[in-house]
């Protein structure tokens, strides 16, 4: 058998790509912290589904369709953010953020188009989708009737909002934090009550629960689905928090986009 010729020149050169990468990582603390995300959010959020489903299997067996509408609905939040981040996203790789920044486009220009496209990325994914669960499942989520228009709005707004505070992050950090694009919307996922009630939760998580525009939501969702009829109160509570975070995260954006602008940061972006 041939032997292996111990060379220790390449351990070091072993040794040296690793350190670049553990260096890189230091450096960027969103990539420490998506390493630990994912299994704790899936051992949290499936914990509770778990939970759920246990204590009330009668009550998911009587609600046709109720967790296929609540994927579809969840869809229409995460592809309303991801549509916003990688639309921003897509001008820094391209090294063209510096170019509209010293254009005459107006930051809410900036801001009305990565929406506009936001909605027609989220429209292209969801609308196949929601067909495919008629077909498949024989569950039509247009049977919401006019509360899904109210629905869809509220989600889409959050959806924004989301990628407002994602974007002002990766102009402060760089792009070493674009992975908190697709990070960040399943961090409020347990606390949504997406598949599952908010009284399933903890007493101290059901306060952050209502604190969000999503709870409403899909609490609205599982009353119509169950036959209580549309609760106005749950909307109006879902719009207003979402009218309040989403003008914080507007702000929050173009200040960072101001500093960054201010700093000549627009220009170092890009793959």
């Amino acid at each position: 058998m041939p032997q292996i010729r111990r060379n220790p020149s390449t351990l070091i050169r072993i040794h040296s790509v690793m350190m670049r990468h553990l260096y890189l990582m230091r450096a960027s603390w969103p990539r420490i912290f998506e390493l630990m995300y994912w299994p704790s959010i899936q051992i949290v959020l499936w914990g509770f589904i778990t939970q759920f489903l246990l204590t009330n299997s009668s009550y998911i067996a009587q609600a046709a369709g109720v967790l296929v509408s609540a994927v579809l609905l969840w869809d229409i939040l995460f592809r309303a953010q991801l549509g916003f981040s990688l639309s921003f996203l897509e001008e820094l790789w391209s090294r063209n953020i510096g170019n509209l920044a010293v254009s005459p486009l107006r930051p809410y220009e900036f801001l009305t188009a990565l929406m506009v496209m936001s909605m027609i990325r989220t429209l292209i994914g969801i609308l196949p989708a929601t067909f495919l669960a008629i077909l498949f499942y024989e569950v039509s989520l247009y049977d919401l009737g006019l509360p899904l228009i109210l629905f869809f709005s509220n989600l889409m707004m959050m959806g924004w909002t989301i990628g407002l505070l994602v974007c002002a992050l990766i102009l402060r950090v760089g792009l070493g934090a674009e992975s908190m694009a697709w990070l960040t919307i399943f961090l409020i996922a347990p606390i949504s009550a997406v598949y599952y009630p908010v009284d399933i939760l903890p007493e101290w998580l059901q306060a952050l629960a209502w604190g969000l525009p999503t709870a409403p939501v899909f609490e609205g969702m599982r009353a119509i689905l169950f036959d209580q009829g549309f609760q106005l109160d749950l909307f109006i509570h879902s719009l207003l928090l979402n009218v309040l975070y989403f003008s914080i995260a507007i702000g929050v954006f173009l200040w960072a986009y101001h500093v960054a602008r201010k700093r000549g940061l627009l220009l170092q972006m890009g793959e």
